[in-house]
């Protein structure tokens, strides 16, 4: 197969697993690990793709990448961890979920909780959970950012401050090596923040992806979750971390996990 054939199938297989390694490629389109480095680095030097350790990662900025986009990226991943979360989740209880494909994939795992109170600001999450008739939804008002159904602003913030809740599953951008979760939108950073202030338990997902993404905006530090569900091992840096924090980290693989 020639490059012009295999640049395009490596962005399809980066997009929907987050990231590439060199060994990987050359077994999938049996080439030299030699011919997969150029075209990782044709795809780096065409900013479509950033060169990391053994592979590529799609690139960082200071922008996300768009919501379909992120929708299908490292989607049996995120529906892994959802099951994980949604067991980790007792009925009975009262919760925000906030902006995020992830956060999305956890809504869908609880259709049959029941005795629920959701409080979100993502208008899709509201639509998900309109399936399950013993969940109480409230949709925080404020202004609508279209790319993603997403709800933001000093409005927002507002209706947060009304609760206390039992929990709040949020997802992030990205994270960095020392444990701070990152995003893109300062006013999304503003009402993450105030979700944490309003929770009693912080439940975490994001998938592996997230630890080698980068964005411009502190929400927090993972020293304020409680639960975080990945679907890898973390570096032994950040597992360090979490233990001196008291952070339980639930690994989901294919539906299982373990601590």
């Amino acid at each position: 197969m020639s490059q012009a054939f295999r640049l395009p199938e490596i962005l399809e297989i980066a997009r929907a697993e987050g990231k590439v390694t060199v060994d990987d490629l050359a077994d999938r389109f049996k080439v030299t690990v030699q011919t997969i480095r150029r075209d990782l680095a044709e795809l780096a030097e065409l900013g479509r793709l950033e060169r990391v350790h053994g592979g590529a990662v799609l690139p960082s900025g200071v922008s996300n990448i768009g919501y379909e986009e992120r929708r299908g990226l490292n989607h049996s991943a995120k529906a892994s961890i959802a099951r994980t979360c949604a067991q980790a989740i007792p009925d009975g209880a009262s919760i925000f979920m906030n902006i995020g494909t992830s956060t999305e994939a956890v809504a869908r795992e609880l259709l049959n909780h029941k005795d629920l109170l959701v409080v979100t600001n993502n208008m899709n999450i509201a639509n998900i959970l309109v399936d399950n008739p013993d969940c109480d939804i409230i949709v925080a008002g404020g202004m609508v950012r279209r790319a993603d159904g997403g709800l933001i602003g000093t409005l927002t913030m507002k209706t947060i401050e009304q609760f206390k809740f039992d929990l709040a599953v949020i997802g992030c951008s990205a994270m960095d090596e020392d444990g701070w979760l990152l995003d893109y939108d300062i006013q999304e950073v503003g009402v993450s923040q105030t979700i944490i202030a309003q929770s009693r338990k912080i439940y975490l997902v994001a998938d592996q992806s997230k630890l080698q993404r980068n964005a411009p905006a502190r929400i927090a530090s993972l020293q304020e979750v409680d639960m975080f569900f990945i679907d890898d091992p973390l570096p032994a840096k950040l597992a360090q971390k979490c233990r001196e924090w008291g952070v339980e980290v639930q690994i989901s693989r294919q539906g299982k996990a373990s601590g």
